[in-house]
């Protein structure tokens, strides 16, 4: 059952990231499927300043046996909303935890984070299914 999907979810105040958030669902049978998914409004903090950091995380994956249900996945990346974490470090805690869900034949995480201090960075995790 999708839990995220009940009629009244309740948004909340997270306090760091939660991966018990994040639910699938069975891939469609035989498919030969590329998933791409934008989501343009992810947010996190830096550990050493506590300022907001504001970024696109771009998720692109070829399922295997499991898809991951998108409000579920907004939840999930809600909760890094509170969290002090470095760029490269939400991207590889998001790509293991999708990859820990799905079993993907491939997967790959870009976070596209806007400039601080004059610098922008977009690091990029990646998985192939050996």
């Amino acid at each position: 059952m999708l839990k995220a999907l009940e009629e009244n979810t309740k948004y909340q105040q997270f306090t760091g990231k939660d991966k018990q958030l994040l639910e699938r669902f069975l891939a469609p049978d035989g498919a030969a499927l590329q998933i791409i998914i934008n989501a343009p409004e992810f947010t996190c903090l830096c550990p050493k300043t506590g300022q907001p950091d504001f970024g696109t995380i771009v998720i692109d994956y070829r399922p295997g046996d499991w898809c991951v249900e998108s409000k579920s996945l907004k939840l999930y990346l809600m909760s890094f909303r509170m969290e002090g974490s470095f760029h490269e470090e939400c991207v590889y805690t998001i790509g293991t935890a999708l990859v820990e869900l799905l079993h993907p034949h491939a997967l790959s995480v870009e976070g596209l984070f806007g400039a601080r201090g004059g610098i922008a960075f977009h690091p990029t995790y990646r998985y192939v299914r050996s």
